[in-house]
């Protein structure tokens, strides 16, 4: 079992930055990966990031390259979400999940997910 808890949401204006932490508890440390998702209302949930933690690995979706960024602490219990140039597009509820296997951008490839932060940014 891994246990995963979301925690940094809140609301900003354009252009502002926040920093999403989730952490990790249980068997963490036995998932290939950890991702970010979002989902805003209507929408499906979609990939954001994703980090390999044995090797540092990033990926990210076009959408947020360049502005957000992913890390873990060195004890890679707590997985990082630095968000950069926040746009009103961005806003949604952001998710932590584990990896089980299959494609880092599939949601149906993460199989334990915390229970999400809204991030809100207004224009």
């Amino acid at each position: 079992q891994v246990q995963l808890v979301e925690s940094g949401g809140g609301l900003v204006q354009a252009g502002d930055s926040l920093r999403l932490s989730c952490a990790a508890s249980g068997r963490s440390s036995s998932s290939y990966a950890m991702g970010w998702f979002r989902q805003a209302p209507g929408k499906e949930r979609e990939f954001v990031s994703a980090i390999i933690p044995t090797t540092g690995r990033t990926y990210y979706a076009d959408s947020v390259k360049g502005r957000f960024a992913i890390s873990t602490d060195n004890a890679k219990t707590t997985l990082y979400l630095q968000m950069n140039s926040l746009k009103p597009e961005d806003t949604a509820v952001y998710y932590c999940a584990a990896h089980n296997g299959g494609s880092i951008y599939s949601a149906s490839s993460y199989n334990y997910w915390g229970q999400g932060t809204q991030v809100t940014v207004s224009s």
